[in-house]
Parts: C-alpha cells; sequence; structure tokens
C-alpha cells in the first residue's frame, strides 16, 4: 500500500515541480516519514529528487539561459555547500516561537520563520496586480543565488527562493524551466555530497523497490509535464509559483514542514 501512495504522490509532485521548479521533495518528504524512519524517508526523498533533476535535464536543459546558470547558479552551489556544512556542524535548531496545532506543539525554528518571511514576500508580489509588472535586473541574480542555494542547503528547500527570484525575470517559460532544472542539478549534487556523510551506515536493502518506484513515478511526473509545458502560458507558471510558495511559507510558519 504504501509502494501505491508514494508512487501516485511521486507522480503529481513531479508534474507540479516541472513547473515550479520546486516542490518534490516538500511534498514527497512527509509522507514518506508515515511509512518510514526519518533517515530512510530523507534519504530516499533526496534520490528521487535527484534523479528526476537528472531526467529533467536531459529532456529541457538545453533550454537553459547561460548568462542565468553562471550568474545565478554558481553562487547558488556555493552557498548551498556553506548551508548544508552548517546543518551538519553547528546547531541550527534555535527556537522563537511554539504552537499547538491538531493536538500537538509545534516549535518554529529563525532558520525556517526568516524563509517564510522572504517567501511570503515574494509571493506577494507576483500575486497583488500593483506587483506584477515589477522585475528584477540580471544585476541581482548573484544576490538570488547566494540566498536561494544558502538557505536551500540549510534548509532542503532551495527551490522556492530560486524560483521566487527567475520568475521576476520574465525568462520565456522553456527557457525558465529548463534553467530551474539545470541549476536545481547542481544545487543537488552539492548538497546531497555534503549529506551523504551522515547517512552513508544507513541500511537501504529492504528498501530498494519502494525507491525504485518512487524514482519511476517521477520521473513519468516528468515526462507529462514536459508534454503539457506546451499548453500552459508563462503567467499560469507565474501565479502557480507563488500560490505554492505561499502554501509552503504558511505551513513552515505553522510548524507542519
Amino acid at each position: 500500500m504504501e509502494i501505491l501512495i508514494i508512487s501516485v504522490v511521486a507522480f503529481f509532485a513531479a508534474i507540479l515541480t516541472f513547473f515550479s521548479g520546486f516542490g518534490l521533495g516538500t511534498i514527497l518528504t512527509p509522507v514518506m516519514m508515515i511509512f518510514f524512519p526519518v533517515e530512510i524517508a530523507v534519504a530516499f526523498t533526496g534520490i528521487v529528487h535527484f534523479s528526476n533533476n537528472i531526467f529533467k535535464l536531459f529532456i529541457i536543459g538545453f533550454n537553459a539561459n547561460k548568462r542565468v546558470i553562471i550568474k545565478f547558479g554558481i553562487p547558488a552551489i556555493l552557498a548551498a555547500f556553506l548551508g548544508s556544512y552548517i546543518l551538519v556542524n553547528l546547531d541550527t535548531e534555535y527556537i522563537i516561537y511554539s504552537i499547538s496545532l491538531f493536538g500537538e506543539n509545534r516549535s518554529i525554528t529563525f532558520v525556517k520563520f526568516l524563509v517564510s518571511i522572504l517567501l511570503i514576500v515574494f509571493s506577494i508580489i507576483d500575486l497583488v496586480p500593483s506587483f506584477k509588472k515589477l522585475k528584477f535586473g540580471q544585476h541581482i541574480l548573484p544576490l538570488g543565488g547566494f540566498l536561494s542555494g544558502f538557505f536551500g542547503g540549510l534548509t532542503g528547500n532551495q527551490g522556492a527562493l530560486r524560483s521566487a527570484f527567475l520568475i521576476k525575470l520574465k525568462l520565456e517559460k522553456h527557457v525558465f524551466v529548463g534553467s530551474t532544472a539545470v541549476i536545481s542539478f547542481f544545487v543537488d549534487f552539492t548538497r546531497l555530497g555534503v549529506y551523504s556523510t551522515s547517512m552513508i551506515n544507513i541500511d537501504y536493502e529492504q528498501y530498494y523497490v519502494l525507491g525504485l518506484f518512487a524514482i519511476f513515478s517521477a520521473i513519468l511526473g516528468a515526462f507529462v509535464g514536459n508534454k503539457l509545458l506546451k499548453k500552459i502560458t508563462l503567467e499560469f507558471i507565474q501565479i502557480l509559483v507563488a500560490i505554492l510558495i505561499l502554501i509552503l511559507s504558511l505551513c513552515f510558519l505553522l510548524g507542519i514542514l
């Protein structure tokens, strides 16, 4: 039963992720945690996410904007290494407040609170009509890359900030999706390399079948997303990114993720 549920979630999350540039890990990790130990859930989600990015790299990565890759991607990769190192070696769990939700006490760390505020600002910029014409110049790309990579390495959710910055460049939809795919691949490669030092001793043997089904489902979702890309507009992608970012931010602030 768990294989079916996780495969379905991976499939639909991969479709959403194809357009938005983030969301697969955010959606899949909590579902994995329902059935498996935390370390197994995190490890397999990372593997599924990385495999999905490899597939996306082959089917749409050629549309990436080279200038965006260099100016945004390189700072993101370097900052992802820094954020991942801090996560593995230092205490990043400083709690600023706790709330009771569904009968459980949930704690919100300073890092997640800060990321949530940044994401809410970006989602409002995309959803409020008076802000919709706002564009970022390419001079801000290194800052955007650093912030998305750093907080991605620190929290594991690097895609939302990346998409929030890149969507404001008003890139053509295939260029936006291709650029996010390339940057996401290299950031994933960097942070998984750092995380692997703490995951190397986990016994994955009994979870191989689940992993293969999840990977295949995510790849199939990306394939379907690529077919649907021809039928949607950049405005749809922009609104989708903003709504997903807002939902993600609220989940952080409520301690759900």
